[in-house]
């Protein structure tokens, strides 16, 4: 007998459609899985006719060939034990479904040895594609349920062992799809633990960082050991907007892909990744046999935070150049390319030098110029240039640390301009939001309007900093993002003047290194 039915596999983030096909003949007894199949597949086999056995059903003595088709898309994972296991019984007589039923329907799910059906990676980007693959329903491990629930219009079936399905298929138990509410799902609590009002003085850079959550710009913090760079960049997230529904979705996806969503829970903060500057290139963008996303995907529509700048690899580095820019990445092997999305902002901190305290008012470097200048030579001019914001973090002072007059910005009280800043960009660029760090070369023309005199500064400093065309952009858009903060539609003197206090410390880098 012959029988097929209908699964998928995940490549990059996009869902594909496989045909499960299951033939049983007469001839020598043995198990075939065709069309491609990884390692975890091949021994797919020993472990369906294990649970089967152990859930009291006894296979044929017979030839069983299975094809996952196409046959030239390379299968990997455990997600199809359940489909291979359900064709077999199809194919065997021992289930009877409706042919409606197995065109509209996907089966998912890794099989135990009890017969008992374990979690799986991706169904989240599965389900998400379910539609545009002509699916209706999703019967899939109960594990899995919650975060497959997320999509409209689609039956999610989550089942925990083999028993309960058949016995659902054939029509001899109930199972009730799953049903979820997004307004629930986004009801988790913020880590409250952090807070802008805990670090003392630093109020230049909080001020960067207020700029960087209203307008997506990334930043770079130099400064001595114990400054407050590390403290600092872990209350980002504090101050920045809620996740949209679509980011949500898209966030989740990577990590559904990646094995890392939670069983009860969906990507609803904005990921703050800080991955250790031992890191390799695959680890950080992704890679290997079969690509992954690396920590800058994990990062998608959240922060990337590198600690230690110069201790990461010049290459390691370097690969950052093309997503900071095109904000996805693509992983070429000789079979496939997968695209993964890396649409984050990145906070990079570091010290002047070796030692640590070059330009510190407190104590002086032991450095010499050579060593600063091979310490520094990790950074190069093009990753530098994608950096709109840099800045200076020098050491605090004891007054700022228990002077009760100092006053101390909250997270929420920094939070209130972000907001109105977030809402002049939606306002300005109509129902779709787009962050001025990634307003195109003619919006930026077209919105980032200065007055005469910030005309003027703005050619000087563009002739004395010999800043790049990217460069000269990025000035201005963090002018533009400076002026949503104070609520005014064109780019004043004191805008133009801020935004080029950010673009100057690349210039004191370089000198450093000559």
């Amino acid at each position: 007998m012959h029988a097929k039915i209908f699964s998928a596999t995940t490549i990059g983030v996009e869902a594909h459609l496989v045909e499960v096909e299951v033939d049983i003949s007469f001839g020598m007894v043995n198990f075939y899985i065709v069309g491609l199949p990884d390692t975890a597949i091949k021994e797919s086999s020993k472990r369906i006719q294990t649970a089967l056995k152990n859930s009291g059903i006894r296979l044929p003595a017979k030839k069983i060939t299975v094809n996952l088709a196409p046959a030239d898309l390379k299968k990997v994972g455990t997600l199809f034990d359940l489909p291979i296991a359900i064709g077999i019984l199809l194919a065997a007589e021992e289930l009877e479904l409706d042919a409606d039923f197995v065109k509209d329907t996907l089966f998912l799910g890794e099989l135990s040895l009890d017969g008992s059906i374990r979690p799986i990676k991706g169904a989240l980007a599965i389900a998400y594609d379910a539609r545009r693959l002509n699916k209706k329903c999703i019967v899939l491990p109960e594990g899995n349920a919650y975060e497959a629930s997320l999509i409209k219009d689609l039956e999610i079936i989550g089942v925990s062992h083999i028993t309960q399905l058949i016995s659902w298929l054939r029509k001899e138990s109930v199972i009730a799809p799953m049903q979820s509410n997004f307004n629930l799902l986004m009801t988790e609590s913020e880590d409250m633990s952090v807070d802008f009002a805990q670090v003392k003085g630093q109020y230049q850079a909080k001020r960067a960082l207020q700029i960087a959550a209203a307008g997506r710009h990334n930043i770079l913090f130099i400064g001595s050991p114990g400054a407050g760079k590390t403290m600092l960049a872990k209350r980002l997230p504090t101050i920045m907007p809620t996740m949209e529904f679509d980011e949500v979705l898209e966030t989740s996806k990577v990590y559904s892909i990646s094995g890392k969503l939670q069983k009860k829970s969906l990507v609803t903060q904005r990921p703050f990744r800080s991955p250790h500057h031992t890191i390799s290139q695959a680890g950080l963008v992704g890679g290997g046999t079969y690509p992954q996303p690396g920590e800058i995907s994990l990062a998608h529509n959240g922060i990337l935070f590198l600690d230690e700048l110069t201790e990461f690899k010049r290459d390691t580095l370097e690969v950052l150049r093309q997503p900071l820019e095109g904000k996805t990445v693509c992983i070429a092997r000789a079979n496939q390319s997968v695209n993964f999305p890396a649409n984050f902002l990145l906070i990079a901190a570091l010290n002047p030098c070796p030692c640590g305290y070059w330009g510190d008012k407190k104590r002086s470097c032991q450095c010499s110029r050579q060593q600063i200048s091979r310490y520094l030579d990790k950074l190069s001019g093009p990753l530098l240039d994608r950096i709109d914001l840099q800045i200076n973090v020098q050491s605090i002072e004891y007054d700022a640390i228990k002077s009760p007059e100092l006053k101390t910005e909250s997270s929420r009280d920094l939070m209130i301009k972000v907001d109105k800043a977030i809402a002049m960009q939606k306002k300005r660029c109509g129902d779709r939001l787009i962050w001025n760090a990634y307003l195109s070369s003619d919006f930026t023309e077209k919105y980032c309007v200065l007055t005469t005199a910030a005309e003027e500064i703005t050619r000087k400093a563009f002739n004395v900093l010999n800043l790049s065309m990217r460069g000269y952009h990025k000035m201005l858009k963090v002018a533009r993002t400076i002026a949503d903060l104070e609520k005014s539609e064109i780019i004043d003197v004191k805008h133009i003047q801020e935004a080029i206090m950010y673009r100057s410390l690349d210039q004191t880098l370089d000198l450093n290194k000559a």
